[in-house]
């Protein structure tokens, strides 16, 4: 039995589309997957029925789909990511959340492209950016560099980045998010399981750890692709030391350059997932 618990999809940074993610999931002999695009959940529902009229055409459930987000965040200057499982995406707060986030993300594209407009002179439009997602989806920078290498102001996509697409570069403009508490805590207030991601990204992650779980931080992503042997047994055992579930996932957004697919590829023992439900199930005894 293989899981993955964090995966990209096209309505996010992700390269497939979600009932791509679903096929190849299921190619790969994965049996539960949680699609967390950023900042939107508008990939479940799509997920979803392709792998129930996967069930009805074989009669078995092949692959289980878990409800599942991955909020954007800046605290001091830092960019920290959230993972929100089961939360209820029909929640007025919820959805404040992602339509908050969802309107940062545009003005802040709005601005970079002023400023590749007049600063670099390269020519792009909202548009062109927005045409390379899907509908409704999160722009990000991957998308304003793709835009770059199509309108002719860079060779590559790396180009872009380095030139552009940086916190350093003249014409790059942070994003105004909410803070790692808030969505934490909304996350929480909905039902949801909110969970750090990749701490090895976070200096001294123990800190902010401790500091979350008074607005409700319910676990820490020890499996990750980025993670090494002696990383997870150090997040696992910060998750056991304060009482939290441990997660896991590829984080996959795309095929590495050479064709290969690391969804579902680091190993997430299945016991993961039996504490996501356990946690979820926890969460919605003390809400009744």
């Amino acid at each position: 039995m293989k899981i993955d618990l964090h995966v990209h999809s096209t309505y996010s940074d992700g390269g497939f589309t979600p009932e791509q993610v679903i096929k190849t999931a299921i190619d790969l002999d994965i049996t539960a997957i949680s699609i967390t695009d950023h900042d939107n959940v508008l990939s479940y529902k799509i997920a979803k029925d392709f792998a129930d009229r996967q069930k009805q055409e074989t009669g078995k459930e092949i692959i289980e789909i878990i409800p599942g987000v991955e909020i954007n965040t800046m605290w001091n200057n830092d960019e920290i990511h959230i993972l929100g499982y089961y939360a209820n995406e029909n929640s007025k707060e919820f959805q404040d959340l992602l339509s908050y986030q969802q309107h940062a993300r545009i003005d802040q594209t709005m601005k970079i492209i002023k400023n590749l407009n007049k600063k670099a002179h390269i020519d792009i439009s909202f548009e062109h950016i927005s045409s390379l997602v899907a509908k409704g989806g999160s722009i990000g920078r991957p998308h304003i560099a793709k835009a770059i290498v199509n309108a002719g102001g860079t060779n590559s996509v790396m180009e872009s980045y380095e030139k552009y697409i940086n916190d350093n570069s003249p014409v790059y403009v942070k994003r105004n998010t909410v803070s790692p508490h808030e969505a934490v805590e909304i996350i929480y207030e909905c039902g949801g399981i909110p969970v750090i991601a990749h701490p090895c990204d976070i200096e001294k992650p123990e800190n902010l750890i401790k500091d979350l779980m008074n607005y409700g931080l319910r676990g820490i992503e020890a499996y990750h692709r980025k993670h090494s042997p002696p990383m997870v047994e150090y997040y696992s055992s910060i998750a056991e030391k304060f009482d939290l579930i441990v997660t896991g996932g590829s984080d996959f957004h795309a095929p590495l350059m050479n064709g290969n697919i690391i969804m579902g590829r680091n190993l997430v023992p299945t016991w993961i997932l039996d504490g996501l439900k356990k946690e979820k199930n926890r969460i919605a005894i003390a809400e009744m």
